[in-house]
């Protein structure tokens, strides 16, 4: 082979060792980088996926203290609901035995601690009494001169009770209303009951939830 020539081949197979090398370092290269976005992308998605599980478990957590918050108070509400219905029973059942006893011979004492309640509550020198029809008829000098003893044994303090002169009350229980008509006390059954509905309420609870709350 002339030497031109020969120098020529060796030229060409200089160039294509060259491109040959070049293409596996270029072929490496872009492995390494895919290798590495492979490796980036894993990571990426481990990350993506335990981001999705935190706050799957957040909301899983949320939507549990939320249904537990609305059964707490569903709870309550229906606690509350059978307190009123018991409270609300006992009053109708107290009412109706109070308004069965006006025919009872010792009612008369009954009214007498109810006036004597009312007229300290009133605090008058005079005042008037009035009650439901049915018990008008029973609140007569004789009721009304032993219960102002009561109170001046009680206080220490003369009043002066009358029968009133105005309409009937609807409701069982008394009224004593002062001489001037500017104060009165409502001592009937409904106000006694509203009056003392706390009582009640706290006695009713402790009867039938305390208990359940301790345990």
């Amino acid at each position: 082979m002339e030497p031109v020539e020969r120098e020529k081949a060796e030229l060409i197979a200089g160039i294509e060792e060259d491109a040959r090398i070049e293409e596996e370092k270029i072929l490496q290269d872009a492995e390494t980088q895919a290798a590495e976005k492979r490796k980036y992308a894993r990571k990426k998605t481990e990350s993506l996926l335990s981001e999705a599980e935190e706050k799957a478990q957040e909301q899983a957590e949320t939507i549990k203290r939320k249904i537990l918050s609305g059964v707490e108070l569903e709870a309550k509400r229906l606690s509350m609901h059978i307190q009123d219905s018991i409270v609300q029973d006992l009053m109708t059942r107290v009412e109706t035995r109070l308004g069965s006893m006006i025919d009872d011979p010792n009612y008369r004492t009954v009214l007498i601690d109810w006036i004597t309640e009312a007229a300290m509550g009133l605090d008058a020198e005079s005042a008037e009494v009035n009650a439901s029809e049915k018990e008008r008829p029973k609140i007569d000098h004789e009721l009304l001169s032993e219960t102002a003893g009561r109170i001046h044994e009680l206080t220490g303090k003369q009043v002066t009770l009358t029968l009133s002169d105005a309409q009937p009350l609807k409701n069982q229980g008394v009224v004593l209303t002062a001489v001037d008509g500017r104060t009165a006390f409502n001592n009937q059954v409904k106000t006694r009951m509203l009056r003392h509905q706390r009582d009640i309420r706290t006695k009713v609870y402790d009867a039938l939830f305390s208990k359940n709350r301790k345990e």
